[in-house]
């Protein structure tokens, strides 16, 4: 007989309207209108809870705050995290979509630009999150960490396109035209496994 071990899920309880930060020690993590919703995993099952739990661990561990937002009104990557950076107090922002595709941001740079950038979701794990964070914070304290070491796996692209087009539609569908990012708080909760 096996006993099944127990999981986390996450909710984002939506506090109100997303404002500038006024902290120089906060990181904002904006994530998209189906992030933890709609969504609960990356395209490779990387839980959205686990997902946060990593990235706001590696923040913390540098001595810095996370807050989070959801952007309703795009599923744009460059978009959300270009919000997220001006939000953000440091001006810095880990923008990511439901499937997993992440950035990290500055509120300076243009919208299209980026400080690092992991495109391809289906190589990124709870690990490496961490260090997107780690990065994250230590790029709000005006240090110049090493970019986050990443895979590369040229078969990711024919091997996830078609599962990844399908989760880009289906983010698109959770769209609310014309709403304002707003300000959440990450529920997390355990489960039971099976």
């Amino acid at each position: 007989m096996t006993t099944a071990t127990p999981g986390r899920t996450v909710s984002l309880r939506e506090l109100g309207p997303a404002t500038r930060g006024t902290r120089p020690d906060e990181v904002v993590i904006a994530v998209s209108p189906a992030f933890a919703g709609h969504f609960t995993k990356t395209i490779v099952e990387v839980p959205h809870a686990e997902v946060l739990r990593q990235l706001m661990a590696g923040i913390e561990e540098q001595g810095v705050g996370a807050r989070l937002i959801r952007v309703r009104d795009t599923a744009d990557l460059a978009a959300i995290a270009h919000i997220g950076a001006k939000l953000s107090g440091s001006g810095i922002c880990v923008g990511m979509l439901s499937r997993g595709t992440t950035m990290i941001h500055q509120k300076d740079l243009a919208r299209l630009s980026n400080l690092e950038l992991f495109p391809q979701s289906p190589l990124l794990d709870p690990a490496v999150f961490r260090m997107i964070g780690s990065n994250a914070a230590q790029y709000a304290k005006g240090e110049s960490p090493q970019p986050v070491p990443t895979r590369n796996d040229q078969m990711a692209r024919p091997r996830w396109q078609a599962k990844a087009a399908l989760l880009h539609l289906k983010e698109f569908e959770c769209i609310e035209a014309g709403r304002g990012p707003v300000e959440v708080e990450a529920v997390f909760e355990l489960t039971d496994a099976g």
